[in-house]
């Protein structure tokens, strides 16, 4: 899918969060990534394959106490 030099990490890589918007909706929560990953603003993804990747925020340490 990605056409940038060097290319983009793909969907299934650890990095995949890397890759370069193609859409950015900050209204609705989400953004498209050029490997097709769906990003959302709660840091949840959904992979090209339909794989869902939960939301992995890092929360603050006082918090997480």
């Amino acid at each position: 899918m990605c056409k940038h030099r060097p290319t983009c990490p793909s969907a299934v890589s650890p990095d995949r969060e890397a890759a370069r918007l193609t859409a950015h909706h900050p209204e609705q929560g989400w953004s498209l990534l050029c490997n097709g990953v769906l990003l959302f603003e709660d840091t949840g993804e959904l992979l090209p394959d339909g794989e869902i990747v939960a939301p992995h925020r890092v929360l603050p340490s006082a918090v997480a106490a």
